[in-house]
């Protein structure tokens, strides 16, 4: 896939987009001048800075769904634009992780055991670009940005509607990992307390280091299940992720993680525990 390497000071790229890319820039700017818009006009009311509109258009930034459905709203586009969102995730995500994206976002059920980071659904801008800043091998800047909005962007799942039910198992060291420095480190810790007391359909965690009995030492994984009853997994391995569908392989992950649930602190002892590790950086 086609990165284009923006500056945001002047605007300018030095590597093309790619062609799925500069197709939806195009349609963007065919429909906007169809309906007798100015990219003033566009940025004022789909509330972005004008330049980031232009960088749409170009193909040097790929749109946000919630852009594209809006912006197929007010220029009178009749679906044309709120097709293209399937086109744009794929641009965003790995292609082992744009399955698992789109279940996501229906899912009625999501839980995961997190061994190394915070779960995604729950990290802070600061902490994601913490992440991609420090990744091997390194990003360039035009990445990091791709990457930084695009997991923002799946954090709508938090608050959707209907809401999902969500449960997260966080092992200790993972709350004691100062990714991107200290206040770095304690801003998420603040933020995951702050969904914890807020977010009633959340549910997380604490997997203390002590722990004699572990169910997850075989790795993180993530679980959800759709509306209509379907179970999928997704597990990190080396060379990309895996989306598993198999009922069977399923189950046996399901079952893993109801004992580490059982292993680990309670939501309440858990929300203690974090909320001590915060007040000591």
């Amino acid at each position: 896939m086609a990165v284009v390497a923006t500056s945001e000071t002047s605007g300018t790229s030095s590597v093309q987009p790619s062609p799925a890319r500069q197709h939806v820039g195009d349609l963007i700017k065919n429909f906007r001048a169809r309906a007798g818009l100015t990219r003033k006009d566009v940025s004022e009311r789909l509330l972005i800075s004008e330049s980031l509109a232009g960088a749409y258009e170009r193909g040097e930034r790929i749109p946000t769904s919630d852009f594209l459905r809006d912006a197929d709203v007010v220029m009178d586009a009749r679906g044309a634009l709120k097709s293209c969102i399937p086109l744009m995730e794929e641009e965003k995500y790995p292609p082992t992780f744009v399955g698992w994206v789109r279940l996501e976002k229906v899912a009625a059920s999501i839980s995961a055991y997190e061994n190394m980071l915070f779960p995604g659904l729950l990290q802070t801008e600061d902490y994601i670009r913490a992440l991609y800043e420090v990744r091997v091998p390194q990003l360039t800047e035009a990445d990091i940005e791709k990457n930084v909005v695009a997991r923002l962007e799946r954090q709508a799942v938090l608050t959707r509607n209907p809401l999902p039910m969500i449960g997260y198992v966080i092992e200790e060291s993972v709350l004691q990992r100062p990714i991107g420095g200290r206040e770095v480190l304690r801003g998420q810790l603040l933020h995951v307390l702050e969904c914890m007391r807020g977010m009633h359909h959340l549910m997380v965690q604490v997997m203390p280091t002590d722990r004699h009995v572990h169910a997850g030492l075989q790795g993180s994984m993530q679980l959800l299940s759709t509306p209509e009853g379907r179970n999928f997994a997704y597990v990190d391995r080396p060379g990309g992720g895996t989306l598993i569908s198999k009922p069977q392989q399923v189950s046996q992950l399901n079952d893993r993680f109801g004992m580490m649930r059982a292993q680990a602190l309670t939501p309440w002892g858990s929300a203690e525990r974090i909320e001590r590790m915060a007040d000591q950086l």
